[in-house]
């Protein structure tokens, strides 16, 4: 008997569309229990998202990002993060995000961790960093559709919040969790 974790044989992949923000790609491929079948895959660039750090009267402050979100039709509290362009490092795409979004800059930058959005039907990564030590130093420099407000918040308020309206963003959950984690490791500084 075939095993969920054997991998699949693609005989044929046709792409169906390019819709700017991901490929859709149908495989034809071939299972390990001797059965083929069609499958669907979005192919979105890589994402990178940024949780910044800013010590204000010895607390850590969080920054977070207010924007409409389309899927929805609701406005989200996110953290500041986009698209890796090709061929740019996630930490430079989350540095730059965080520029543009909020006008801060990192101190330092923190690879927090990598996962997979949706592996069931999507073929890209989300990189998780924080950004410490940020400072503001500029005006935000949004795209054209962009309507960013920037919000802040304490470090426990932020983590308490998480899964309630408005931090109901899945991925933004994940770096939630990613950010805790290397809270808890003791690797604070």
């Amino acid at each position: 008997m075939a095993g969920g974790g054997e991998r699949w044989i693609v005989s044929a992949k046709r792409v169906l569309g390019d819709f700017r923000l991901f490929r859709a790609t149908e495989l034809t491929s071939l299972g390990p229990h001797g059965k083929e079948g069609r499958f669907v895959v979005l192919d979105p660039p890589d994402w990178a998202v940024v949780i910044p750090v800013i010590e204000r009267n010895g607390s850590r402050r969080i920054l977070a990002v207010r924007q409409f979100r389309h899927g929805i039709g609701e406005a989200l509290t996110e953290f500041p993060g986009g698209v890796v362009e090709p061929g740019e490092d996630p930490a430079v795409a989350a540095e730059r995000e965080l520029l543009e979004e909020t006008g801060y800059k990192a101190g330092r930058i923190i690879h927090l961790g990598t996962c997979s959005p949706n592996p069931a039907f999507m073929s890209n990564a989300y990189h998780v960093f924080a950004a410490l030590d940020s400072v503001l130093v500029a005006e935000q420099s949004l795209d054209e559709h962009e309507i960013v407000d920037v919000e802040e918040y304490s470090e426990d308020e932020l983590l308490a919040g998480m899964g309630q309206p408005p931090w109901t963003h899945a991925l933004m959950m994940t770096a939630a969790w990613y950010y805790r984690r290397w809270l808890e490791s003791g690797l604070k500084r």
